[in-house]
């Protein structure tokens, strides 16, 4: 899938002279966790996911957008991904009146990837939220970069597939096993 684009030019110098591309991340934590629950009953695994995602690259951000409910196994959740690389945003978790809930980071997702597509060659963007098609079309459109996306196949808008550079499903080593108990 993609647009056949050409592969960024800013690279940087890296190890024994050889060129890096500076990469970007950005983890749409919610949407990545209830995809990968309904489609594999597992967990996304993070840290095979951030070396997947910086190999032979050059690191500039790795954001996981998260919700804030407070317990406890949040919070351990939260200081694993800072461990693996990441800086937490977190929002205010909304349970709303009529049960439903609320904490979408979708417009925080799309400004940073703004704000980091000057300073990468290749964003990289976990989600299959079809809300960010536009972003991702108009950054293609306007800098010379690549978007790699990483999502849950049938899970994933077909839009922002088409839109991405490329596509890397969430499946197989990118998953960890939930352990059944009896």
């Amino acid at each position: 899938a993609g647009h056949g684009r050409r592969a960024p030019v800013h690279q940087n110098p890296g190890p024994q002279g050889m060129t890096m591309d500076r990469v970007a991340i950005f983890a749409d934590v919610q949407n990545i966790y209830y995809t990968v629950q309904e489609r594999h009953h597992s967990h996304f695994d993070y840290t095979a996911f951030f070396k997947k995602a910086t190999s032979g690259r050059k690191l500039v951000k790795a954001i996981a957008y998260a919700t804030d409910r407070g317990d406890d196994r949040q919070i351990r959740f939260q200081n694993i991904l800072r461990e693996i690389g990441f800086e937490v945003k977190l929002t205010p978790f909304i349970q709303r009146a009529d049960g439903s809930a609320k904490g979408d980071w979708d417009v925080g997702i799309a400004l940073d990837m703004v704000e980091y597509a000057e300073q990468a060659d290749v964003l990289v963007l976990g989600s299959g939220d079809g809300d960010f098609t536009p972003v991702v079309g108009k950054l293609l459109g306007e800098h010379s970069l690549s978007i790699d996306l990483y999502g849950v196949p049938g899970l994933t808008a077909s839009s922002l597939v088409r839109a991405a550079t490329s596509f890397t499903p969430i499946d197989g080593s990118l998953l960890i096993p939930i352990p059944t108990t009896w």
